[in-house]
Order: structure tokens, then sequence, then C-alpha cells
């Protein structure tokens, strides 16, 4: 079975079966090269359903989960968003082909450097990605409609949430270990409104001052 075929497999096992019905998501998903994203020895791996190493402590998330957040988005397409923790690449290259512009982060030099090669080779013009710490966002390309954390987080920092537009949201992973739930903040005209949705388990964030991964 060729990679076209896995994809497709992994797109309607994987993804239409445990309800992802967003046909923009579904379609972003049979487009993306996701095996670009891994080292050449990974490669048979990645349409699996699990996460995949990619080296420094890091996965490439299960394809499911990835789908998950990109339909919690509701991304229509005219959007700016902000990805922390970009890790492969691959979440970043899913959200080019759902909104306007990505801008993605990156702590790691190595991880950074291999993702931008597969966005690259992917075919993701509107994605940039750079190398810092993700929790502190993007400041100069700010505001955002949405920023996503690919990577659990204690808590958001006031700072990261400050960088959304009106109206726009902060989605990922909150708390630690078991305890992780997928959270939604909404920046409106009266402040935060803070919404928690399925437990979840990603890896922690980690900031430049420990040498991680955001």
């Amino acid at each position: 079975m060729d990679f076209e075929q896995r994809r497709a497999r992994m797109v309607r096992e994987q993804l239409e079966a445990r309800g992802i019905s967003d046909r923009r998501v579904l379609d972003a998903f049979k487009a993306v090269e996701r095996h670009l994203f891994l080292e050449p020895g990974l490669r048979p791996d990645a349409y699996e359903d699990r996460p995949v190493p990619i080296g420094l402590g890091q996965t490439i998330s299960q394809p499911y989960i990835v789908a998950y957040m990109a339909e919690l988005l509701e991304l229509a397409g005219s959007e700016r968003v902000l990805e922390l923790g970009a890790g492969s690449g691959y979440a970043a290259a899913i959200l080019g082909r759902l909104a306007r512009e990505v801008f993605a982060v990156e702590l790691e030099p190595e991880l950074c450097r291999r993702a931008s090669a597969a966005l690259e080779k992917a075919g993701t013009p509107n994605v940039r990605l750079r190398e810092g710490d993700g929790l502190e966002g993007w400041p100069e390309r700010a505001p955002f409609d949405r920023i996503m954390a690919s990577a659990a987080l204690s808590e958001v920092p006031p700072a990261l949430l400050a960088q959304l537009r009106a109206g726009g949201w902060f989605l990922g992973p909150i708390g630690q270990g078991p305890s992780q739930r997928m959270t939604k903040i909404r920046r409106t005209g009266e402040g935060l409104e803070t919404q928690t949705l399925a437990p979840v388990l990603f890896v922690p964030v980690r900031r430049r001052s420990s040498g991680g991964h955001a």
C-alpha cells in the first residue's frame, strides 16, 4: 500500500469514523503528506493511529488529535493563526490549508530546521516558522484570530493572551499529567471566557531556560 492509499485510509478510519466531519479539515488531511514530516526510517509509521517520535523527546501527534484541534478552531480561511510548539511542522501544514496565515514557533533549533525543510517540501507558502520560546508568542505579528498550543501548559501567560484579537481564542491542553484538559479561552469585549473540554495527554511545554521544547 503506498502513502496516498495509507493517507486515504487514515482519513476514513481514524478521522471520519471518530466523528471528524468538517469537510475542510478532512480535505486538508487528505492533501498534506504526513510522511514528509518524519525521518526516512520512520515514514512507514506516518499514517498509523498513534504518535510517532521525532527526536529530542518529542512526537508528531496522533492524527486524530491534530484533526480534533483543527476542527475545534473553526477556521473559515480568513484567519491568522499562531501555533506554539511546531515540532515536526505537520500541524502547521494542516493549519496552512485552513487559515489565511500561520505563524509557528519551535524552541529546539534542530526540530525547527527539520520542520522548515518539511514545510518547504509540502508546499506551504502561507506558513512562517521561527525558532523561539512559544510562550512568548510572536508579538510583532500579533494580533491573531487563533492561538493553538501543541504542548501542555500549566497556565496561559497573560502576555500571550494579549496577542489575541478581540473575538479570537486560544486552544490547547492546560494542566499537568492526567489532569490535562483541552481548553478554549476566548477574548471578548468584557474579558476572557474559559471553556474546559475533553481530557487529553500531551508532552509538557518547556521554556528556553530549561533547554526544552515549546
